[in-house]
């Protein structure tokens, strides 16, 4: 097993099996072509081709798309063609940056194969030994990776919070971090990946910080999605991540940033460095 292997798992699909998912014209999104035959029932809201889905142009404002589109996951749900909802909304755009084109429930943005985005935050303590990482455990009622390992801090991007608002509130709610140590977190860059899954296509995108915690702080959850903490040496999470699939998928993508940033992985004596840095930014 390779470091290259995480990178391999989380950009893992076929294209055969997806069609374009179109706005005015613009391809934004990606849906399976099973989906499609589901959403051609709406065909008030969708006008679906044999090579494309596109939301019907009447539907104008973000208000209107957004009503338009949460009516049909609401009744898809009714069958269990979608998951029920999450209960926090993602802002949909073309681009970083740009304005929200239109809201969907998390659980369903993947359904449809849309750009999504969240945070990841790398606590880490610099002692006499060398760096250390938290390394949180996912409880075991999480839909996506129970049990496995995580970063002290992450998240989705909710619609109406900057990145820096959502740090505050994960970095409070993950890990017990007050405002004013999580504000000293430093943004490194961002990784992105392109991943089938069981709904559909994740493009999704992770903003990524760097935490260094006093080495008397403790990390806390409190709310229940993480059921403890470890502080492990990076030599032994660098290990766990190039044997294993010990952590959540992604965050091994995370991990294998903040190594070769650091300069744990060096191009003198990791021979696939080159397509590891290449292979972080896929979308």
């Amino acid at each position: 097993m390779t470091y290259l292997d995480h990178i391999r798992a989380c950009n893992a699909h076929d294209p055969a099996q997806f069609r374009p998912f179109e706005l005015d014209g613009k391809a934004i999104g990606f849906v399976r072509k099973e989906f499609m035959a589901r959403l051609a029932v709406f065909s008030d809201i969708f006008l679906v081709e044999d090579d494309k889905v596109s939301l019907r142009p009447q539907f104008r404002t973000c208000n209107e798309r957004s009503q338009a589109i949460r009516h049909v996951t609401l009744a898809l749900q009714k069958d269990s063609t979608l998951p029920p909802d999450h209960g926090e909304d993602y802002a949909i755009v073309e681009e970083w940056g740009q304005p929200p084109l239109f809201l969907l429930d998390r659980a369903h943005v993947s359904a449809f194969g849309l750009k999504a985005f969240g945070l990841h935050v790398n606590g880490f303590v610099r002692k006499t030994t060398g760096l250390h990482l938290w390394i949180g455990t996912r409880s075991l009622d999480k839909s996506v990776a129970p049990g496995k390992l995580d970063n002290m801090v992450a998240g989705g991007q909710p619609a109406g919070l900057t990145l820096a608002e959502n740090l505050l509130k994960e970095a409070a709610e993950e890990a017990d971090i007050p405002p004013e140590l999580a504000r000293t977190a430093k943004p490194v860059g961002a990784l992105s990946y392109l991943m089938g899954g069981r709904l559909g296509l994740k493009p999704d995108t992770m903003f990524l910080y760097d935490l260094e915690v006093p080495e008397d702080f403790i990390p806390r959850n409190t709310d229940g999605e993480i059921t403890s903490f470890a502080l492990m040496p990076v030599e032994e999470v660098m290990e766990r991540v190039r044997t294993s699939f010990d952590f959540k998928f992604n965050v091994n993508l995370v991990i294998i940033d903040f190594l070769i940033r650091h300069g744990y992985l060096l191009p003198d004596t990791e021979p696939d460095y080159l397509a590891l840095v290449r292979g972080l930014r896929q979308v």
